[in-house]
């Protein structure tokens, strides 16, 4: 027993802190300025007529497994050997656990998300967070393998701990007289910003678009936290460089320029303006005065809220639930079908309803779940029904909590003919209905569809995502069985957003999971449904946030009581 005032160690389970992972990999012919990870070397060139898209995904072991499963990826950078990312990954950093980490890198030749399937390998690094955090200024750099006969270059990773700070801030930059770097035409301008870090070093955090043919370029506004800018610290250095576009990715380097979160919140009340200098032009010209000028057009800093503060302002869950009841399950009582009860463990489909609900009926105050079958012939006259409630009752579709929705599912397995085809809009449109009339945030709805193939109307899918995406919704679709199901990637807007006849949606709204990639091989039901709740429910904070943040809602202020 620790004596008296001794520092106890925090509960296992705890993170000491969250940490912001950088990564970074460089070619050493093109490394003609030194960033913020020094220099990786020689990444692997896999197109003929170009160089490489690289993307890169980080895979996490768990805690006393050998499994490894995606944590995310980066942005993919085109035509390019020495991608900076600017997207990040966010860990949960715990002292007394060796976290391990594995760093796939991949060139990038179609939109598919099944990345081992349609892309090409370019090698692969195996660290220890605390490898990162332990190396000298929280940087490591490490050899890419596991292409045979190829140096695949290095990868190089930088750990920075996070700051509390929550706020936004969103400006609008525009730039006069550039430099013109084009023969045949102005410039294409874009500019990249970087934080300082301690050790005098950049670690990049935001890009521009680029806009084309010009030497006085407006640029959209944006939005970036904080922290990111400068991880909470108002003094700390920004530097921003000015580039040209090329599309080989030899982007031309125009000027920089350096400021602080401070100086450039002054815009707040006066435009701000920055010479942009370019260090090899002044050293080589006596005349030199600057290759343009940036100002900085508008300034606003916001609070940015989070998925607890609507929770504890009132924000309801309002969870869904639809089932695929076509033929391709299987006969019910079979041991071969989808749908079959066996005595001894839960079928796919009632572990995946299991695992989610169970989660989210903690932020369902009543704990009533409409719960819907689809694709089935259904008593008395055996018509063919998309939506049809599982407890019979057409006027109240709703089941108490989730071992109600069970129980109606298992009924509705006696009582219905399995048939078809797998139409999920007609579900879709009936919780969209719903969420129509609650737009206030008080209520956010999340619908569920277990199913086992393939869409069979795609079309109407889509629009009837596109039109859900402007309401406060989101769609869980968890795939069971051995189908493919790339067809389903998709609606799961991760990287190209659903889109149907011109129109796209406003929100990414869909989450997509195979469930057989969350089957524990040892057999272990708790843990598979542990995994499957987990990452068909990470999204659900984040889309949550996007529809309140585009609808301007904030919480509600809390009950003091």
């Amino acid at each position: 027993m620790a004596s008296p005032g001794a520092l106890e160690p925090a509960p296992a389970g705890v993170p000491a802190t969250k940490l912001e992972l950088s990564v970074s990999c460089r070619h050493k012919k093109g490394a003609q300025r030194d960033l913020f990870f020094g220099c990786g070397r020689n990444l692997l060139d896999m197109d003929t007529f170009s160089k490489s898209d690289p993307v890169v995904v980080l895979f996490v072991q768990g805690s006393g497994s050998k499994e490894w499963r995606e944590f995310g990826r980066t942005e993919v950078i085109d035509n390019t050997l020495n991608p900076d990312f600017v997207r990040k990954f966010v860990l949960d950093y715990f002292f007394e656990e060796k976290q391990n980490l594995r760093f796939d890198v991949y060139n990038v030749d179609s939109k598919s998300c099944n990345i081992s399937k349609h892309q090409d390998f370019l090698g692969q690094a195996f660290v220890a967070l605390g490898e990162v955090i332990g190396s000298q200024r929280s940087r490591l750099e490490r050899p890419l393998t596991g292409v045979p006969g190829k140096k695949c270059g290095t990868i190089l990773l930088s750990a920075e701990e996070l700051s509390n700070c929550r706020d936004i801030v969103t400006m609008q930059l525009c730039a006069n007289k550039l430099d013109k770097k084009d023969f045949f035409g102005k410039s294409d301008p874009f500019l990249v910003f970087y934080r300082s870090n301690e050790d005098g070093t950049f670690t990049i955090c935001h890009k521009t678009e680029v806009v084309k043919n010009t030497l006085n370029p407006v640029w959209q506004p944006f939005s970036i936290p904080v922290r990111a800018l400068c991880n909470g610290d108002y003094d700390r250095t920004v530097k921003i460089d000015v580039y040209d576009w090329d599309r080989d990715g030899s982007h031309d380097f125009i000027g920089e320029f350096a400021t602080s979160y401070r100086e450039l919140s002054r815009a707040q009340s006066q435009f701000t303006v920055y010479e942009v200098l370019n260090p090899k032009k002044k050293c080589k010209k006596k005349k030199y005065i600057n290759s343009g000028t940036v100002t900085l057009l508008s300034f606003a800093v916001e609070s940015e809220f989070t998925f607890v503060d609507y929770i504890r302002g009132g924000t309801q869950l309002n969870f869904t639930v639809a089932i695929d009841f076509t033929a391709s399950n299987g006969v019910p009582s079979q041991p071969t079908s989808l749908h079959y009860m066996s005595p001894y463990q839960l079928s796919a489909y009632a572990m995946a309803l299991k695992a989610v609900g169970e989660i989210i009926q903690d932020y369902d105050s009543d704990k009533l779940f409409p719960a819907y079958g689809f694709g089935a012939k259904i008593p008395p006259d055996g018509s063919i029904s998309h939506q049809f409630p599982l407890n019979s009752d057409v006027e109240n579709p709703s089941c108490v909590g989730i071992d109600g929705v069970l129980e109606s599912y298992f009924q509705s397995l006696r009582t219905v003919q399995l048939y078809g085809p797998t139409n999920f809009a007609p579900v879709i449109n009936q919780v969209a209905r719903s969420a129509a009339q609650m737009t206030d945030g008080s209520q956010y709805y999340v619908l569920l569809i277990v199913t086992d193939g393939v869409i069979s109307d795609m079309m109407q899918t889509k629009e009837a995502i596109v039109n859900a995406s402007a309401l406060p919704m989101s769609i869980i679709i968890v795939g069971v069985g051995p189908a493919e199901f790339d067809a389903m990637e998709e609606l799961d807007g991760d990287d190209v957003r659903v889109s149907c006849r011109g129109r796209y949606a406003e929100r990414d709204i869909v989450q997509f999971v195979p469930f057989r990639d969350y089957v524990d091989r040892s057999g272990n039901q708790v843990l598979s449904m542990a995994r499957l709740a987990k990452d068909v429910l990470a999204e659900i904070p984040e889309q949550l946030l996007s529809y309140m943040k585009s609808h301007d809602i904030k919480p509600r202020p809390t009950d003091p009581q």
